[in-house]
Order: C-alpha cells, then structure tokens, then sequence
C-alpha cells in the first residue's frame, strides 16, 4: 500500500469539437486538484500519460500548467507505453511517492484522436513493425489475426464476441462519460451487415473499440496522507510485466503477459479473483476482453466464452466487467484509457458512479493493455476511507 488517490475528473469521451490537447489536459487537471482538496500549489509532480502521435503539438507536459499560474516550475513528465500509457503515468507517480520524492502528484492521461486523417496508420505503430507492419486493417488487422487463431484453436466464439459488444454497449448507455450511449442488443451486435460490416479478419465494427478525444486526470498521495483526505482509495496492488513485442516470439493466443500481471497483483494483494467485485478491463477489441476472462483466471484457457454466455461479467452477474462499458463503449483516447479505467474504479468504490454503480464494491480489478499484450498493468484498487 504505497499510494492512495484522494482526487479525480474525468472529461467526456467522443469526438469532442472544439477541443484540443491542451484544454482537454487543462481541464481534468484543475478539476482534480480541487476534487482532491488541494491548492495547485500542494502538487509536487506533474506525470502527462499521451501518445501524442495523433497531433502537431507532440511535446505535451508543460501543456498542464497552462491550467494555472501557481504549477509553473512543477516537475512534469511525459509518459508513454502504447494503449497502456495512461497506467503508465500512475506509475511513474507511485514510483515517485514511494521514493519519497514527492506527497501529491497529479497524474493526467489524454489524447485528441479524432483530427488525425489516417488513425489506422499510426496506431498500427504500436505492433511490431517489421512483422506486422502489412497486416490489413492496422491494429484491427492485429486482433483480427488474434481473434482467428483463436478460433482455429478453440472454435468459432462470433456469437460470445457479440454478447460482450452488447453488454458494454448497454452497460455504456447508462455512462453519461461515454462516447457511444446506446443499448445496441444482441442481434444487432451479432449480424454482419450494411450498419456492422466486417472490418478484419472474423472482427465486426461493434466488435471494435472506437477512435476518441478525451481526457482523464487523478491525484496520488501516500497512505498516512490519505488517512486525512476525504475520500481516498488505496493501491492494494500495481503491477506491470511486458512481454516481446514480435508476436511471433509468443504464443500470442496465450495471453501470457496478461495472465502474469494478473497473478503478480493477486499474489501482491493477498487477494484471489474470487475476491474482485468487479473489474475495468482493456477491451480494445472484443476478443481481448474474452480472453482477459481467461488470464484473470475467471475460466480455464480457450473456456472465456461460458462468462459471457452464462451472464457472470453482466453488471448484475458474479463479477460484472466493465460496467462503464469498457474501451468498446465509452471510448479509447488512448493516453487517458489507463487513468479512466482507475478514476471510474476509484468512483465505484467511493459510491459516487451515478447510473453504471455496482452494488456493493468493495474491490476493484483494472487491467489496462498495451500493444498486442505487450505492456500489461494489472491494479487491485479497495476503499482506504
């Protein structure tokens, strides 16, 4: 228990006009200082999770003092790990507090997606280049691969891809956050179509996560700090693992990056899955989330499709996956994904998640994913007060 958050804000997700980088960070990163209580002046680090590829204006950490005169001369940062950048920059906060270099440190995660011509070529840059570079479709053309070995190894699952789609689109309509606020339902998300085509591979549009501006930020301080806020959630655990970034070097079906942050944080935490209320998870694409199911240890490997099918990860089910409606539904600005995931998570265990509130949370799960299951941060997050 080495950092606790006491503070958030959270923008919402979309294709957000009149918005650029530097409003999208300046905005959740005054609103949470004040969420935590806190003068800007209080901060002692600045860490900005973007990818910053998909603008002109790449060089991006000073942009968070543009939210107010008092953090200039801050420490800021800019972090980046693939889709996993925003988990990335909580990190390197934690990693600051537990050095004892700094007590408050605002952590912020954003992307401003939607102004860049050909999304598709520059997030196949997350993949292996000199391997995967080609593959049709960009990084859809990855997981579409994925999701065919898949089924060539474990069968046809098209009709569980679509229950997991419908569920976080449902899920999602009840998220005022969201990108996509619309109960899709089954059948829409299941049939290939005019208004649901193909796009790589086995892989529908609803299968898909969206191309999203928005923006998240979160305040970390140390455990007896948080003792005092008046709210705080504590780190029960934070793990990263990467993995090869050739997917040739890995059984990538496997998963085993995913499955290794997983039991490192179940093992740090002194907690088994059985334990979880409920989990964010990285559904970038509809076959990741089926099998996180298996490297969480929710099913045995190549078995993710009986917890959709017999409605366990349903916001009503025995541990409801992503109740936010995950990346499919709310939205993947790619540098805020990893700090949304862990704010709504904070919101859940706090009781303050409006319309998408899990009864009861008492622990939370998120794992935020980076490349093909290349950089995996898995977090166990519990109310400290």
């Amino acid at each position: 228990m080495t950092a606790c958050i006491i503070g958030w804000a959270h923008s919402r997700f979309g294709k957000l006009e009149g918005e650029d980088i530097e409003s999208l960070i300046v905005g959740v990163a005054g609103a949470a200082i004040a969420d935590a209580g806190l003068a800007p002046a209080d901060i002692d680090e600045i860490f900005v999770g973007t990818m910053g590829v998909f603008v002109r204006q790449e060089f991006a950490s000073s942009l968070v003092l543009q939210a107010t005169p008092a953090l200039r001369f801050k420490p800021a940062t800019r972090v980046e790990n693939a889709c996993a950048t925003g988990s990335a920059a909580i990190h390197q906060g934690m990693n600051a507090i537990a050095a004892r270099r700094a007590r408050h440190v605002l952590v912020v995660g954003a992307e401003k997606m939607t102004a860049t011509p050909d999304v598709a070529d520059v997030l196949i840059r997350a993949s292996y280049l000199k391997e995967e570079g080609a593959i049709d479709g960009g990084f859809a053309g990855v997981f579409g691969r994925i999701a065919q070995a898949y089924f060539q190894r474990y069968g046809d699952k098209s009709d569980a891809l679509a229950r997991i789609a419908a569920k976080n689109h449902k899920n999602g309509a009840a998220n005022p956050l969201a990108q996509i606020r619309k109960d899709l339902g089954y059948e829409f998300c299941r049939t290939v179509g005019d208004k649901n085509p193909l796009v790589a591979g086995p892989l529908r549009r609803t299968d898909c996560s969206l191309v999203s501006d928005g923006a998240a930020a979160l305040v970390l301080t140390d455990v007896e700090t948080a003792l005092a806020a008046d709210k705080a959630v504590v780190f029960r655990a934070a793990e990263h693992v990467n993995d090869f970034l050739p997917m040739s070097k890995r059984d990538i079906v496997a998963f085993d990056g995913p499955a290794l942050a997983w039991q490192k944080a179940f093992t740090a935490a002194g907690v088994s899955i059985n334990d979880l209320s409920f989990a964010e998870v990285h559904d970038c694409f509809t076959i990741a989330e089926l099998m996180i199911y298996e490297a969480m240890g929710l099913t045995p490997i190549g078995q993710g499709a009986e917890a959709i099918e017999e409605g366990w990860t349903e916001k009503d089910g025995k541990l409801p996956i992503n109740p936010s409606g995950g990346l499919k539904a709310k939205g993947h600005p790619i540098g805020a994904t990893g700090v949304s995931m862990h704010v709504l998570a904070a919101m859940q265990l706090t009781g303050t998640a409006g319309g998408i509130q899990i009864d009861n949370a008492q622990l939370a799960g998120v794992f935020n994913m980076g490349g093909a299951a290349v950089a995996n941060y898995a977090s166990i997050l519990e109310r400290l007060r």
